[in-house]
């Protein structure tokens, strides 16, 4: 595949998963008591993040990884946890899907000599 269009494909990837993290963690922040409580019951830290840090160049490969690590532990819970189970757990599946993917788009291209 040509840089041009790796780099088309990752940007794009970028920006819709930057957007669907911005938008779940605005659904959080906006009922910050249910979410608080929930995680803390769980046993998790009350903080998040890494979509704006996938809108950042410099930033891209680290806050995929994170956010990889993150989404991971969410299909588990989704998976032996919480309510619903994985029918309630496709977004977060979909999410570590794309996620896998990103680092590997935006690995820099091999330089011809």
């Amino acid at each position: 595949m040509a840089p041009s269009v790796r780099n088309i494909i990752a940007w794009a990837r970028q920006v819709a998963l930057a957007l669907l993290f911005i938008k779940s963690g605005f659904g959080k922040l906006s009922h910050p008591d249910g979410t608080l409580s929930m995680l803390g019951g769980m046993g998790l830290p009350d903080w998040f993040g890494g979509g704006l840090g996938l809108l950042v160049p410099r930033t891209v490969r680290p806050a995929a990884l994170g956010l990889l690590i993150i989404v991971a532990g969410a299909v588990v819970l989704h998976a032996a946890v919480l309510p619903g189970g994985m029918a309630e757990g496709v977004p977060a599946l979909v999410f570590l899907l794309l996620l896998v993917v990103l680092p590997r788009l935006r690995r820099s291209a091999p330089r011809v000599a």
